[in-house]
C-alpha cells in the first residue's frame, strides 16, 4: 500500500512543482535547473560513493563490522537516482540524502527496527580455491641452470630424468 501511495504522490507533488515554480520563473529557467541540479548531484554522489567505497574497503581489510559503510553506499546510489530524476520534490530528498548527518540519522533509525543474528568476520589470507576435476596437485623444484641443460646448451631443457622438473 506504502508503494503504491509513493508513486502516485510523488508525481503529483512534481506536477504541482513545476506548475508553481514555472509560473513564477518560466520554462526555460526550469529546464536548466533540473539539468544542473542532475549535473551537480552526479559529481556530489560519485566523490561521495568513492570516499564510501574506501570506508567499506578498509572495514573489510581490518575485519570491521561493513554495514554502515554498506548502509551508506545504498543511501547514496538512491541519491543519485532521485536527483537523476526531474523534479524539485526528488532533487530535494536527493541532495539530503548526500549529507550525512541525514544518513546517519536515517541509519540509526532503521538499525533500531532491523534486526541483526550476527556478523562475524575472518581474515585467513587470500582466497583458496578448492580443488575441481580439472585441477592436478604436484610439487616442483627448481634446478640449478647447469643441471637443466643436459648434454646440448642448445636445446634448452630436456624431457625425462634431466629436465628441470622433478617428481616427488
Amino acid at each position: 500500500m506504502w508503494l503504491f501511495l509513493l508513486f502516485v504522490a510523488v508525481p503529483i507533488i512534481e506536477i504541482a512543482l513545476f506548475i508553481q515554480v514555472g509560473g513564477a520563473i518560466g520554462l526555460w529557467p526550469i529546464l536548466l535547473i533540473v539539468v544542473l541540479t542532475a549535473f551537480a548531484g552526479t559529481i556530489l554522489m560519485r566523490a561521495q560513493g568513492i570516499m564510501t567505497l574506501n570506508r567499506l574497503q578498509n572495514a573489510l581489510a581490518e575485519g570491521k563490522n561493513p554495514t554502515d559503510p554498506m548502509a551508506q553506499g545504498a543511501m547514496i546510489l538512491v541519491a543519485g537516482v532521485l536527483l537523476l530524476t526531474p523534479g524539485f520534490f526528488t532533487d530535494a530528498l536527493g541532495f539530503s540524502l548526500l549529507l550525512p548527518p541525514v544518513r546517519v540519522a536515517i541509519i540509526r533509525y532503521l538499525s533500531a527496527r532491523i534486526t541483526s543474528a550476527s556478523f562475524v568476520a575472518t581474515s585467513s589470507g587470500p582466497a583458496r580455491r578448492s580443488p575441481g576435476p580439472d585441477t592436478i596437485d604436484g610439487d616442483y623444484s627448481i634446478l640449478d641452470e647447469d643441471e637443466n641443460r643436459g648434454d646440448n646448451p642448445q636445446s634448452g631443457p630436456q624431457s625425462g630424468p634431466q629436465s628441470g622438473w622433478t617428481r616427488h
